[in-house]
């Protein structure tokens, strides 16, 4: 079985370059354009099932890739993504470039961050991605052939790092794109990476914090 592990489209806050984390940001009119080059672009995947984090600008995306075919997109809060607490809405320049910001350890040393009031640890996030993937995805092994996961970067990160064996200090150094698209396989109840963080446009847009 193949799973199609999706990173959503566009929004105003990528381009702004903000963390937009669980907060419920809508794609923007050139997000759901790329999301429509990638529907094309995956047109022929006789898709059997569809998973979405609830938060409107991946759901919107994974509605946009299964467009006429006869599936319900199911959403299941453990795809949301990381959630920063209060450092949600954060500018990334800002912090990148200040050592004392409460968010610096995020994007210049991943492996010694700490989150903010209300926010989320990597492990937490790992914790209950697996626990979905583990729930609703292999149980559907021998049965189904293809499954599209619509999510967020350090959501997606978080899984395609841990089976490509890649450590919390390198955490960033996967690009992934707007709608780029890890593809997985799940045989025997064993992952493995067949694709990394594929596009099906022109040109990557916003493959790195």
């Amino acid at each position: 079985m193949n799973i199609y592990l999706m990173r959503h489209g566009e929004t105003d806050w990528n381009r702004a370059r903000r963390l937009q984390g669980q907060s419920d940001i809508p794609l923007n009119e050139y997000g759901i354009k790329l999301a429509e080059k990638t529907a094309e672009g995956l047109e022929e995947v006789e898709f059997d099932a569809a998973f979405s984090s609830p938060l409107c600008r991946a759901r919107r995306t994974a509605e946009i890739v299964i467009g006429t075919r006869n599936i319900a997109v199911e959403t299941d809060d453990r795809l949301k993504e990381i959630n920063f607490g209060a450092g949600e809405g954060t500018y990334f320049d800002p912090a990148k470039q200040d050592p004392a910001h409460p968010m610096h350890n995020f994007f210049c040393r991943p492996e010694c961050f700490v989150p903010m009031e209300g926010g989320e640890s990597f492990d937490q996030v790992r914790k209950r991605v697996g626990e979905f993937l583990r729930e609703r995805i292999f149980p559907l092994e021998g049965d189904y052939s293809n499954i599209l996961i619509a999510a967020h970067g350090a959501l997606i990160r978080s899984v395609v790092n841990g089976l490509a064996g890649i450590p919390d200090r390198e955490f960033w150094q996967l690009g992934l794109p707007n709608c780029a698209v890890s593809i997985l396989s799940l045989k025997g109840g064993e992952l493995t990476i067949l694709e990394k963080s594929r596009i099906y446009y022109d040109a990557p847009v916003n493959a790195r914090p």
